[in-house]
């Protein structure tokens, strides 16, 4: 994979710069934005940068530093999921409470945000609580957010339960946009102030990045990322007004900072320091890119992963058509199509050759995946295992130096696992997925040394880019996601069946 974007460097500005804007304050409340951990959408648009950067950057602060997490009761109670992760909030939420944990960091407490008595919600306080997770519950501001002087008053923040916190630095994160960062930042801010402590507000987001040209594809990519939320990128009229600077922002921050920087004001009853929204941000990305074209490429090519996945996320009716012609005229926007992603044209080249051969009205189901190396291999659904399991097993065999037409799982091997499969699974496929395929490697592996050495390169399978000319079963998307390869397939289902798969 090419690099364009240096860590390390990034990290040292990015730091450094938080800092700097803690001195200005005896504690700072920061907004974090976007995915705190496993930020692929990053990583996929930044090659360099870990999709766990940002952990990283608060392990250099975590000695003043602490984390309050946030939820909106109402994603637990309709059990909504989070993106591309497919876990709903409430696993999502113990998900991000192990990751901090496990890179030593303080997770103070959990808010539940817009708090109403409601069964699930409470049954998810009652699990926090018996784990000995401190918890809040902050109900709707009344007035908000337009009637400041309700809102910053004993009738508004006020009645919330003030969160006690210790650290110069705490960070105010939630599993998923929505949830209620920004209230709780301000409902800890008129706490503060109401005891005399001078504390701080700021907001980490990645993206869009400001100090970026508005239509770097970079830009684009985030508002391909949210076009489902219909985020638009905007030039930063007040920051433009108060420097005459170019800075970009999203319309939803340039169009709240009136009220927003109203209400810091009547918190602390002085002028803001803030004069746009890009001053509130403290993201230092852009000081992380080596490569400008590597980057372009990256997001340009991120563009077409969205919108792939929303046309096969409409025919599943998981979006609406908006969302698909949004980033429709996206991809017009930068000049490209989505056959630009190098895997699509042999995996439906692939398909064509297949459906020639078949004598019946059955769905052509082919996958094509492209190597570190630019080496393109296809796969097939074949009685033995699917298009998915086929190719992954083919690129064992490249990557192992291993022949093409060398059998690593015997029909003996295979036929006592099929035969299993069809008596225990409702399923109607008796082809062997990607795991199944991957467990039998194993097991053969203890007495061949092909398929030991095959397995062995599991590993070089991450950030491999990969295309479906159907609809993959969930089963196959998770583990090629678990594998670190990027998959995107075309909007047509394998076969007719509602249930059976």
């Amino acid at each position: 994979m090419k690099i364009g974007f240096d860590e390390e460097k990034y990290l040292e500005e990015q730091s450094k710069y938080i800092l700097e804007r803690v001195e200005k304050f005896e504690k700072l409340y920061l907004e974090f934005g976007g995915k705190l951990l496993h930020d692929t959408h990053a990583a996929r648009v930044l090659p360099g940068y870990n999709e766990n950067t940002k952990i990283k950057l608060l392990q250099q602060l975590k000695d003043d530093l602490e984390v309050i997490i946030c939820v909106y009761s109402g994603h637990i109670e309709n059990n909504k999921m989070i993106g591309d992760s497919n876990i709903n909030y409430e696993m999502a939420v113990f998900r991000l409470i192990d990751d901090l944990r496990a890179y030593k960091l303080h997770v103070n407490s959990v808010v539940i945000t817009r708090y109403e008595e409601k069964p699930l919600t409470d049954i998810f306080i009652r699990k926090l609580k018996r784990r000995n997770i401190k918890t809040f519950k902050h109900k709707a501001t009344q007035g908000y957010p337009t009637n400041v002087d309700m809102v910053v008053s004993e009738d508004g923040y006020g009645k919330n339960p003030y969160i006690p916190t210790s650290k110069r630095i705490v960070v105010v994160t939630a599993p998923g946009p929505g949830s209620g960062k920004l209230g709780t930042c301000l409902s800890q801010l008129y706490h503060e102030f109401a005891q005399n402590k001078k504390a701080g507000y700021s907001k980490f987001e990645t993206f869009p990045v400001w100090n970026m040209p508005l239509k770097h594809p970079l830009n684009v990519a985030y508002e391909a990322a949210t076009a489902d939320l219909k985020d638009i990128n905007m030039i930063d009229s007040f920051h433009m007004d108060a420097y005459n600077q170019i800075a970009v922002n999203y319309n939803r921050d340039i169009e709240s900072f009136p009220l927003l920087k109203k209400m810091l004001e009547k918190i602390t009853g002085q002028d803001s320091i803030y004069k746009s929204p890009t001053d509130m941000g403290v993201n230092r990305v852009a000081f992380g890119i080596t490569d400008d074209e590597i980057v372009k490429e990256a997001s340009k090519q991120e563009v077409i992963r969205r919108y792939l996945i929303a046309k096969s996320d409409y025919v599943k009716g998981n979006c609406e058509i908006d969302v698909v012609e949004r980033l429709q005229l996206i991809m017009e926007s930068l000049g490209i199509k989505e056959e630009d992603r190098k895997v699509i044209l042999p995996a439906r080249e692939k398909a064509q050759k297949m459906k020639k051969e078949m004598k019946n009205d059955e769905i052509a189901s082919a996958i094509a995946i492209e190597l570190s190396d630019g080496m393109i291999l296809t796969g097939k659904t074949t009685k033995f295992m699917d298009a998915s399991a086929a190719v992954i097993l083919n690129a064992l065999k490249y990557y192992a130096d291993i022949s093409d037409d060398m059998l690593l799982l015997a029909p003996l091997v295979l036929e006592p696992i099929q035969k299993l499969k069809n008596k225990i699974s409702i399923s109607q496929v008796i082809a062997l997925n990607v795991e199944e395929v991957l467990i039998a490697l194993s097991i053969c592996a203890a007495t061949n040394t092909m398929a030991e050495k095959a397995l062995s390169k599991i590993d070089m399978l991450k950030n491999c880019k990969a295309h479906s000319t159907t609809i993959m079963n969930s089963t196959d998307e998770q583990m090629f996601c678990r594998l670190g390869i990027e998959i995107t397939t075309d909007a047509v289902f394998s076969n007719n069946n509602l249930y059976y798969v």
